[in-house]
């Protein structure tokens, strides 16, 4: 069915809650052994990577037919292996990620489900419903789903006010204090994954009608929107919550547990503690969203199938059923499904890809568009050695190498 334009608003708010979700819940168990002035640093680092990574992939997506996604894009710049690891590593950051978020969001809809209508049900059935109820949305179009995001959004960003202003008191300068420069390296594959959404660029640039313009805007006001949110609430997660201890950050990474679960413990106030499994629902909810579409619109144009009547249904399936099989035969899939996507993913498909497509369709294809081109060869050439240097911090940590280098 036709689509109508979206707005920058929208676009930019699905920039943003694809960003703010699982990623976030895992950034403060991550990074709190580095502590706070280290993961700043690396964050920033992460962000204008993502960022600039995704201004590429706009402009490559920019150059294509409306609904062209990132296996037509690969495909004609990259030729066939591109589009063979563009097919593999999609499918693997997309349904990696969903099950992270399903996994986690199942757990917190079972509790509460529990905590407001004192029910008790299994997480796996709660797993079930969540993937049902927000999936669903994908079948009624882009533009419903941006609307249902932006009313998704709110909650989150009051919920994340209302934890800001109970948590601040809780804050402790000393814990602020706590520095581990070598332990940042550990972090480096999530903090690509915390500002990962370029699996729906091609999606946004259809959602705005191939409006360049609007594509670029809401990709930095999503992604900047996304930093500022992030640095107040690694101020207050390591400022409140102790690394070590029985609650403490290394037993939720070692756990592989999200940082809001502790959060209310270390503070003693259970008020903070439900308030931040709402932010946390909130917050898993809209990343599942626009990883989803992501993967929807990829398996449309992969696939050759109709985004309309029983062609949105079949995407649908698809898209839910293998997430809902790894997610409910899994344990402690949160954190290790978001750190290994973002080191072997989105440094390949989202970092490495993205500058090498512009680097083809620029230099060698000669290919033209309206509009500021974002840095020349020195700056592509960095993306994609940033790129090779957090695959290779992922593989070298898979062997224990760098928790070896970093006494971890």
């Amino acid at each position: 069915m036709s689509q109508s334009k979206g707005s920058i608003l929208g676009a930019t708010l699905l920039v943003g809650g694809t960003c703010i979700g699982g990623g976030m819940l895992a950034l403060p168990v991550a990074t709190g052994v580095a502590g706070f002035f280290p993961s700043l640093a690396m964050m920033l680092i992460g962000w204008a990577f993502m960022t600039l990574t995704a201004l590429y992939l706009a402009e490559a997506s920019l150059w294509m037919e409306e609904g062209a996604h990132v296996i037509t894009i690969a495909s004609r710049l990259l030729g066939p292996i591109g589009k063979v690891i563009a097919w593999s590593l999609y499918l693997f950051i997309g349904y990696a990620s969903l099950v992270a978020y399903t996994a986690g969001g199942g757990e917190l809809f079972s509790s509460l489900i529990n905590q407001l209508f004192h029910l008790a049900i299994p997480e796996s059935l709660a797993s079930v419903l969540f993937v049902l109820v927000f999936g669903g949305v994908l079948y009624l179009g882009n533009v419903v789903l941006g609307r249902v995001n932006t009313l998704l959004m709110i909650g989150l960003i009051l919920a994340y006010i209302l934890l800001i202003c109970m948590g601040t008191p809780y804050v402790r300068l000393e814990n602020l204090k706590h520095t581990s420069w070598g332990s940042t390296l550990l972090a480096v594959p999530l903090l690509l994954t915390i500002f990962s959404f370029q699996t729906i660029v091609p999606s946004l640039t259809l959602y705005l009608k191939q409006d360049g313009r609007a594509l670029r805007l809401s990709i930095v006001l999503g992604t900047t929107l996304a930093l500022v949110i992030y640095v107040i609430w690694q101020w207050l997660v390591l400022g409140a919550v102790l690394v070590d201890g029985d609650h403490g950050l290394a037993a939720a990474l070692a756990m592989g547990k999200p940082a809001t679960e502790f959060l209310g413990i270390a503070s003693g106030n259970t008020w903070l503690g439900s308030i931040a499994d709402f932010f946390a629902f909130f917050a898993l909810i809209t990343s599942f969203l626009g990883i989803a579409l992501g993967l929807f619109d990829f398996l449309a144009d992969g696939l050759r199938i109709q985004r309309d009547g029983v062609g949105s249904l079949a995407l649908g399936i698809l898209v839910a059923v293998p997430t809902l099989i790894f997610a409910l035969s899994l344990e402690k899939v949160f954190l290790t499904a978001l750190d290994t996507s973002g080191g072997i993913g989105d440094s390949i498909l989202n970092g490495l890809f993205p500058a090498l497509m512009v680097w083809v369709g620029r230099y060698h294809r000669k290919f033209d568009l309206n509009g500021p081109k974002l840095g020349g060869k020195p700056v592509l050439v960095f993306a994609m050695l940033y790129a090779i240097f957090v695959l290779a911090i992922e593989l070298l940590g898979k062997f224990g190498v760098i928790a070896s280098l970093t006494g971890g």
